[in-house]
């Protein structure tokens, strides 16, 4: 019996959605097409919430590229998979 529960409980996991899902897209949009200074993003999406992951589930999910040009600091801009993935989850915002 305990085993079926297991299995109930990961089918209805499965089913439900993403609760950082609409963050990670909010951030790729406002990220946008050109990169930001990394001190900016981190200004404007820094959290002090451990449920909200959403910079480092970005990150994790390869969205976010970083990238250090000398004598203006580090940069932050949407990957090429990022911007694949807010494409096809928001087709309508392009």
């Amino acid at each position: 019996m305990e085993a079926e529960t297991d299995r109930a409980w990961v089918q209805m996991r499965r089913n439900e959605p993403d609760p950082i899902q609409d963050l990670i897209l909010d951030l790729l949009e406002w990220l946008g097409p050109e990169p930001r200074p990394y001190s900016e993003a981190m200004e404007a999406w820094r959290t002090s919430c451990p449920r909200l992951p959403v910079w480092e589930e970005a990150n994790e999910r390869g969205f976010l590229e970083r990238r250090h040009e000398p004598g203006r600091g580090a940069w932050v801009s949407v990957s090429a998979r990022g911007r694949e993935h807010l494409r096809t989850a928001r087709p309508e915002q392009r």
